[in-house]
């Protein structure tokens, strides 16, 4: 079975465009894409409703899955797409489907007038419990250009993490901006002035870390240009800064399996709920 690009269709705007997103993405990795449509059944009582019109509800679903379907292989010729409609609860059927998937693929509700996105419960839901990579998309014709960012922990770095901004920047043939964000020194929590020459310090020493974890990344990917910034302050921040001239933004998400249940990270969180382009958020142990 070949693994594919999976997306989630509802029929709404941010979907198109998350499904208009997928198939540029399942074309550079020359997989098949795959449009996921959620039933979700009707409670009983309103199953009874005279006004809820299920069967007009059905062919209208029906008719904007041929739409879509038809409209990308006429803009992406040569792509294998599908389509599959499946009854359940929409976090949970999207879940099981990205774990047959190379990635899956969801849209965002925007917010009118506002620089960011919120993020819908099915698309946290589906962030925190999947552990293949989601990417919630936006701004498509943003995405079209700009380098991708990627928010990297020097103090943990992941190589699944790391492997997939790699592959993300060959694959647009686009710059790496690589982003780490430093602490604060403590003295400024107490009010006490600053020390210009102690930031500095701790300025060059967290920019020679970063340096020597991007080493062997570099080695291994000539191909891609790696731009470095080392910063003191929010991560966050910097990552919500970094999208606006992104054309994708990759943050890291701990697999936890504990009675606590899946936790995206504070970090991650904030990205997907301001950053303005794309955000693809990869699981890692």
């Amino acid at each position: 079975m070949i693994r594919g690009v999976v997306v989630g269709l509802d029929g709404s705007a941010d979907s198109r465009a998350a499904a208009e997103w997928a198939a540029r993405e399942a074309k550079r990795r020359f997989l098949p894409l795959e449009l996921v449509h959620v039933w979700e059944p009707v409670p009983a009582p309103m199953a009874l409703a005279q006004l809820l019109g299920a069967e007009t509800q059905q062919r209208w679903s029906e008719r904007v899955q041929r739409e879509v379907v038809e409209d990308l292989k006429l803009r992406h010729s040569g792509l294998d797409v599908s389509v599959e409609q499946v009854s359940g609860r929409p976090a949970e059927v999207l879940t099981r489907a990205a774990k047959d998937a190379e990635l899956l693929v969801l849209g965002s509700r925007g917010l009118s007038g506002l620089g960011g996105f919120l993020v819908g419960s099915v698309g946290q839901a589906v962030v925190a419990h999947s552990e293949q990579p989601v990417i919630l998309g936006r701004a498509i014709e943003q995405a079209a250009g700009g380098p991708v960012v990627l928010g990297l922990d020097t103090d943990s770095p992941d190589d699944t993490v790391l492997t997939f901004a790699f592959h993300a920047a060959a694959r647009r043939v686009t710059p790496l901006r690589v982003v780490h964000a430093w602490n604060l020194p403590p003295y400024l929590a107490y009010g006490l002035p600053a020390d210009p020459e102690l930031d500095a310090v701790l300025g060059k020493q967290d920019a020679a870390s970063l340096a020597g974890v991007l080493h062997r990344w570099k080695e291994k990917y000539p191909a891609v240009e790696v731009i470095e910034e080392s910063r003191s302050g929010s991560p966050a921040d910097h990552l919500v800064d970094a999208s606006r001239e992104a054309s994708l933004v990759v943050v890291g998400r701990r697999i936890r399996r504990s009675p606590l249940g899946a936790h995206i990270g504070p970090v991650t969180h904030a990205v997907l709920h301001h950053a303005t382009a794309p955000v693809a958020v990869v699981a890692h142990d």
